[in-house]
């Protein structure tokens, strides 16, 4: 087989072990892990069942695979533009966690929660995303990934009450409006679409830029825009001031 031959074979097998990892995702969305068998996984995929313990070696590698897609997919979200201003940029990561969660609601639940059992693994791959998470916000902030431990601490509980928050909302709009609904309508129920939450969740993120810049004077909050200067800012969508 020459090197032409060999990057086609390659290239096809990559693209097969996204298409499980896929169905994976859909599959664990709707049915628990100890529901699935490797025959249904192998039945709902329309493979196989050798062909999957080919790719991931077992039920629990599949699992994990697709955790670890579920998780690069929400850093990539969450990580927005980094050419953009500062404070746009962090509206962005905010507004790319909040549509990953909405839209993805149980690979979100798994990596928030741990998965299945508190799994130690599943564990580790959610410590990973909320330092790259944290890392992303303090980029943003501060135009560096690495700050101060107090800084850091902040910036962890901010993002504990962000996931606390986003699993609440996407429990009760899924209760009330469906996964279809428009991320940026309110529920009949008076839930925040994405827009007013995240908003929300900006404006807290400045409290706690600005509690840190208080307590790490080398960490001083990023400026408001210029739009921002005078008025409620980040607080207009959350108050419905002109």
């Amino acid at each position: 087989m020459n090197n032409s031959q060999q990057r086609g074979a390659s290239e096809r097998s990559q693209v097969r072990r996204a298409e499980l990892i896929a169905t994976g995702r859909k599959l664990f969305a709707d049915t628990s892990y100890d529901a699935l068998s490797m025959d249904d996984i192998a039945k709902q995929a329309g493979v196989a069942k050798g062909l999957i313990y080919y790719y991931f070696k077992s039920k629990r590698g599949y699992y994990l695979a697709i955790v670890e897609d579920s998780v690069a997919e929400l850093v990539a979200r969450a990580a927005g533009e980094p050419d953009l201003p500062k404070a746009e940029r962090v509206r962005r990561t905010i507004d790319g966690y909040l549509h990953y969660a909405e839209h993805h609601q149980a690979a979100y639940r798994t990596i928030v929660t741990g998965g299945v059992g508190s799994d130690a693994e599943v564990l580790a791959i959610r410590d990973a995303v909320r330092e790259e998470l944290v890392a992303t916000i303090a980029e943003g902030a501060y135009g560096r990934r690495a700050v101060p431990p107090l800084a850091r601490l902040a910036l962890v509980g901010w993002l504990s009450g962000v996931e606390g928050t986003t699993l609440e909302w996407i429990g009760t709009r899924d209760a009330e409006v469906g996964t279809g609904a428009d991320g940026a309508a309110e529920s009949a129920a008076g839930q925040p679409g994405r827009d007013r939450l995240g908003a929300l969740l900006v404006r807290q993120l400045r409290a706690t830029l600005t509690v840190i810049g208080e307590f790490v004077p080398e960490c001083p909050p990023p400026p408001l825009p210029e739009e921002a200067s005078g008025t409620m800012g980040d607080l207009d969508p959350v108050t419905g001031r002109p």
